[in-house]
């Protein structure tokens, strides 16, 4: 039989993740060092798994409501109002979700479809792209330079429009780069938007992951931006809750009810001892961010300082936990850099061309690792650009 006629072109047109595929050659290999997971190597905090556990000892291994447990939405609702002085409504503006990835499908398939165009800066993370083109919709890279620090410019933005335009993503504090947007950027961002009456999404899954003293800015934060955007954030990097698979979208009324109809209808609810935990994280987890942000913030620091002694020239990440170290001195593709490396030395970097080609010539380390683990894997990255 031949599949090719049985299964979507959009399905077909997707490319497999090339994260995930480095990840899988990994898993097949001994002893090597990866760096290429975004995962952090802390456990998440005891509190929070206890809370985890205590509802199961309890018992409550029901189905949630569809949004996800009122108290949930209510502390994620205060949790934007105490950071961000943002203001939703827990009954009707907030979304439990299967991880910020499901909030990211289910708010492109909500805000787009057939015809219209999404702007996308890349390097970014991988789903942006396929889950646009799921949606139907075509995405329009901008290309964001390590000269403008990777951040997004109005200017880049009013190039790309057409008739056909109907959202933006924001991917910023970004993966892979580590780049922010500051107040000024998103208020340049925002006047472009309000002006073409484009629609934003803004992945804010890093938020609480910043350095140098900067402090993440929602543009919903921005005059007149809180009714043109839909914000997703979860609990995975800033909790180190990874495997609980927890995620939010926050965002007008209209479009929630939209997106929790989807959700209803594709996962029903997130899992229940999931926001037990999610519930103790943003009740008591405050302090739990500021240690592991700390930790990351003094790796972040040796990565990049050894980075360029070696003689890769490496942005300095302002957030999330990714160094972006550019590779075309070697005269090897990224994906050339990646797969002799991880041959000829055994750590696990991944291609910049899988965040979109403007990532090409460059490749991403995760820091979310052990100071160990990362002092090795730098000494074997000098002794591989030694031996090039």
């Amino acid at each position: 039989m031949n599949y090719s006629e049985k299964l979507t072109e959009s399905i077909q047109s997707v490319k497999p993740s090339g994260i995930r595929r480095f990840f899988d050659i990994v898993n097949e290999m001994d002893n090597v060092i990866s760096l290429s997971v975004g995962e952090p190597d802390f456990k998440t905090p005891w509190h929070v798994r206890e809370a985890g556990i205590r509802s199961l000892e309890l018992g409550r291994t029901w189905y949630t409501p569809n949004r996800g447990f009122k108290e949930l939405r209510a502390e994620i609702a205060n949790f934007y109002k105490r950071k961000y002085n943002l203001t939703y409504n827990p009954d009707e503006e907030v979304v439990v979700t299967v991880g910020g990835s499901e909030a990211i499908d289910i708010a492109l398939r909500c805000l787009v479809s057939a015809g219209d165009e999404v702007l996308l800066p890349q390097p970014s993370f991988v789903c942006y792209e396929p889950l646009t083109i799921m949606a139907g919709a075509t995405p329009v890279v901008i290309e964001t330079k390590a000269e403008d620090n990777f951040r997004l410019t109005a200017a880049q933005i009013e190039e790309r429009i057409t008739d056909r335009t109907k959202l933006l993503i924001l991917p910023f504090p970004n993966n892979p780069t580590g780049a922010i947007m500051e107040r000024e950027d998103l208020e340049q961002v925002a006047e472009v938007v309000k002006k073409h009456d484009l629609m934003v999404l803004s992945d804010e899954i890093y938020s609480e992951l910043t350095y140098g003293g900067k402090k993440h800015i929602s543009v919903a934060q921005i005059d007149g931006m809180l009714e043109r955007t839909v914000v997703i954030n979860g609990f995975s990097k800033a909790y180190a809750m990874t495997g609980w698979r927890l995620g939010y979208a926050l965002g007008p009324r209209e479009i929630i009810a939209m997106m929790t109809k989807l959700h209803q209808f594709c996962i029903m609810s997130a899992p229940t001892t999931a926001q037990y935990a999610a519930i103790e994280a943003l009740k008591n987890g405050d302090r739990d961010i500021e240690h592991m942000c700390s930790e990351y913030d003094m790796r972040r620091r040796l990565v990049v300082d050894r980075l360029n002694e070696i003689g890769l020239s490496t942005f300095t990440p302002e957030g999330a936990f990714y160094a972006f170290p550019c590779i075309k001195s070697t005269g090897l593709s990224s994906e050339e850099f990646c797969t002799k490396l991880l041959k000829a030395k055994r750590v696990a970097l991944v291609p910049g061309s899988a965040f979109g080609e403007s990532g090409e010539g460059y490749v991403r380390l995760s820091y979310s690792y052990s100071l160990k683990h990362l002092k090795q894997a730098l000494k074997l990255i000098e002794e591989f650009i030694k031996e090039l």
